[in-house]
């Protein structure tokens, strides 16, 4: 990316401001190497991870239902380690105790962030996997964990020899002190003594005397103090005892040594895999830090789009140094909103001075940069090309050092941005056509434009410029847009405005910055009328669009609540018709029930009588018929279905397939009959009823008529002539019985007879016993029992049948 435009655009500042969430020092070197890139694949990836680390955020910080909630993860307090690891991975080097402390201080967070993250590869699958590169090094830390306390010393439990040693120090030092205590005894009241303590010189230890005891006490002088008026002796006894010592820490020295040095080749055996949890730990940081950056400024990870049909869209953009400013002082931004495509890559920005048309070409420019990246934008919803560069010419570039006024220095930016541009580039124009006559600069401010069109390149352009305003309103390709002025109080509100330029308000910025009014309204009188004239056009098209947004937004928000209240009539409506119908199913159950009950009663006291038997169980069949026929019409009427018409006698042919009153499975019609009969096929049965059964006409099924392939035969099983639901198998042999109850059966359950009588005496009992093993073991057989009284009682037995 262009350098120049990235100080323009202040990347660096945005940088600063991602620096404060990041913890490790790992992750502030990543931030350090990041640069816009145009590589979408690269861009795309580390968008996705940071949008994982968005999620994680998100879920640590509200309470799960189920399942288990992401651990909060912290980066806080990881050691900066890239010396130490470039030191482990020379062989023979010996790491010191803290670097090996704070390698460890590495392992343990790695073997944290490792945990925590591996359950949730489903959810986070880019998080798990940086996580995957993790290795176990929980016997690593176990090795060292313990052997190096909090200030760097190696712990007495390092090993056992050194524990040995520095109990046999303890020992020495206590002779040395008990020592030199008989010493300062000894010589308390002869004169020697300056003061009566110990110290330690040259790491040995010492008394102070005086300079004339020095004849009078044998001994080694270590030294003397300042003013020369105290030395520093060591007792002749003491001597041996002080050399022993010496020696015991250098045993001692040399064993920490040797701790140090094994525990480094232990971490050397993995010092790659421990280079790549150090990496891995500061990506993830990284990818934190932005996401607690996307937190604090309210962002959303931006979507790229194709490179055929590219779409530069913001909503409610913010600039994320001016939002850190303002937020100090308790103030809001004005985002600002645009979109632009294949067809309309321009946007022309004009309006009043400080009015914020520079600061949309910045907030535009860095989050482009800031999505190339791999940052989430501050914004409601940000559609973003990948661009190949930015270029861009804000600001006044003048340089006394090289001769450039501020119209050559603007003229040299935007030459060297003309012969950088392609179709694949985003420009920034601030004042096009500035710093030189209106008429002049606004004709080369054209020609700029047109050339960046004329290429294809995505261009955003401000001006105060008349001839730009009108290219704008008569190009196509071009957007115009303005930034808000409030008229009432001459002061800019910062909204852009797109489909009309604005007027730049030059003279009202004048006055509200406090030029005098007499000066004002001399520049007022100097106007031509031209030029007041379409100060008056622009500033009433800026009303008239104003109103047209308006009244355009009060037409959405009506249209909203019209339709939400015509769904609220809807619920109600489908509320209220569905408790009709549970009403009416509920009244309807209870009708049947009471007439059910009432029946069967009737049935009942009719069955006691022998004459009526035959009547009574014609009734019940009857009385079920109905139930069904009643329960059927009821789900017909209350679904909403209309009853199909009934067919006559002279609609019908055979072949037809219909519905039968009290039989489920169709019915297929062989021959219309005289006298208001048809005789009709269900399944294996013929019967004949009257055209009045006949329901509906069903549609023809699918297979019907369809020729079997070559070599599939079929042959059509036996038919019966009559319906019935009762066999009377008395006189039969138990084989001749049981053949025929089979097919009995068999050609019942096809018929979706569900309640069938199979009268078979008492006599000895063997007809009934072959029954009811058959029954037991039939598949379309759901119970069987003993007939009632009124039924036959033991010489008759009842099955329920199974629907097929």
């Amino acid at each position: 990316m262009n350098a120049e435009s990235l100080a323009l655009l202040e990347y660096e500042g945005l940088k600063s401001l991602v620096r404060r969430y990041v913890a490790s020092d790992g992750g502030r070197g990543l931030l350090d190497e990041i640069h816009p890139s145009a590589d979408r694949i690269a861009a795309e990836a580390a968008l996705a991870e940071t949008a994982e680390a968005m999620a994680w955020i998100d879920e640590t910080a509200q309470p799960r239902t189920r399942g288990e909630a992401p651990a909060r993860l912290s980066f806080d307090g990881l050691p900066e380690t890239g010396t130490t690891l470039a030191k482990l991975r020379i062989q023979g080097s010996v790491l010191e105790a803290l670097e090996l402390q704070a390698v460890i201080a590495v392992l343990e967070k790695a073997e944290q962030v490792r945990q925590a993250l591996k359950p949730h590869g489903q959810e986070f699958p880019l998080l798990a996997a940086r996580a995957a590169t993790i290795a176990d090094f929980r016997e690593a830390v176990k090795a060292v964990s313990g052997k190096i306390l909090p200030d760097g010393t190696i712990s007495d439990h390092a090993s056992p020899a050194l524990a040995k040693i520095r109990r046999e120090i303890d020992r020495q030092r206590r002779e040395i002190h008990s020592s030199l205590e008989r010493f300062l005894k000894l010589h308390r009241d002869d004169g020697m003594l300056q003061e009566e303590f110990v110290t330690i010189r040259n790491d040995r230890f010492v008394v102070p005397v005086l300079p004339g005891a020095r004849k009078r006490a044998a001994g080694v002088v270590h030294g003397s103090s300042g003013s020369g008026h105290t030395l520093f002796l060591e007792p002749l006894e003491t001597i041996e005892l002080n050399n022993d010592l010496v020696r015991l820490t250098d045993d001692e020295m040399r064993e920490v040594r040797r701790i140090l040095a094994e525990l480094t080749d232990r971490l050397r055996s993995q010092s790659r895999e421990i280079g790549a949890a150090a990496s891995a730990l500061a990506a993830l940081d990284f990818a934190f830090a932005k996401a607690r950056f996307a937190e604090a400024f309210d962002c959303v990870v931006p979507t790229f789009s194709p490179d055929e049909a590219p779409v530069l869209k913001l909503k409610r953009a913010r600039h994320p140094l001016l939002q850190d400013v303002l937020r100090r002082k308790r103030l809001l931004v004005v985002p600002v909103s645009f979109e632009l495509d294949a067809r309309n890559r321009s946007l022309l920005i004009s309006g009043p001075n400080t009015g914020g048309k520079t600061v949309t070409l910045k907030t535009a420019g860095l989050l482009v940069l800031m999505a190339q990246s791999g940052f989430p934008v501050p914004a409601d919803e940000a559609v973003l090309p990948v661009f190949d560069d930015v270029l861009a010419d804000i600001g006044d570039n003048q340089s006394i050092e090289q001769s450039l006024s501020s119209f050559s220095a603007h003229v040299t930016r935007v030459k060297e941005i003309v012969e950088a541009g392609a179709p694949g580039v985003l420009v920034l124009l601030d004042e096009l056509g500035r710093a030189t006559d209106p008429e002049e600069g606004g004709a080369l401010g054209v020609a700029v434009l047109d050339e960046f069109n004329r290429f294809g390149a995505f261009t955003l352009a401000s001006t105060h410029l008349l001839a730009l305003k009108v290219y704008g309103a008569t190009t196509a390709g071009v957007v115009n847009a303005s930034m808000g002025f409030n008229e009432e109080t001459l002061e800019p509100t910062y909204e852009l405005r797109t489909g009309a330029p604005g007027k730049s308000a030059g003279l009202d910025i004048a006055s509200r910055l406090g030029l005098p009014q007499r000066l004002i309204e001399r520049a007022r009188a100097a106007m031509s009328d031209t030029e007041r004239d379409i100060a008056h056009f622009l500033k009433e098209l800026e009303t008239k669009v104003a109103e047209a947004r308006e009244e355009a937004a009060a037409l959405r928000r009506r249209q909203l609540e019209l339709e939400a209240r015509e769904k609220q009539l809807v619920a109600e409506l489908e509320k209220r018709e569905s408790r009709r119908v549970r009403e009416i199913e509920d009244r309807a159950e209870k009708a049947m029930r009471t007439f059910e009950q009432e029946a069967r009663d009737a049935i009942g006291r009719a069955s006691a009588v022998p004459e009526t038997r035959r009547q009574a169980e014609r009734a019940q069949r009857d009385m079920a018929r109905a139930r069904r026929e009643m329960k059927e019409e009821f789900t017909a009427l209350a679904q909403g279905k209309a009853e199909p018409a009934k067919p006559s006698l002279e609609n019908l042919a055979p072949g037809m397939r219909v519905k039968l009153k009290d039989v489920s499975q169709p019915a297929k019609v062989l021959r219309v009959m005289g006298g208001g009969m048809v005789e009709v096929e269900v399944g294996f049965l013929k019967m004949q009823a009257p055209v009045d059964d006949i329901r509906e006409v069903l549609p023809e099924s699918p297979g019907q008529g369809k020729r079997l392939p070559q070599g599939v035969s079929f042959t059509a099983g036996p038919r019966y002539e009559t319906l019935a639901s009762e066999l009377n198998i008395i006189g039969k042999t138990s084989d001749e019985a049981e053949i025929e109850l089979e097919r009995f059966i068999d050609a019942c359950a096809l018929a979706d007879v569900t309640r069938v009588r199979i009268v078979h005496g008492h006599g000895m009992g063997i007809l009934r016993k072959m029954v009811q093993q058959l029954l037991s073991k039939h598949p379309h057989v759901d119970s069987f029992g003993p007939a009632t009284p009124a039924e036959g009682g033991t010489g008759a037995t009842i099955a329920e049948l199974k629907s097929l």
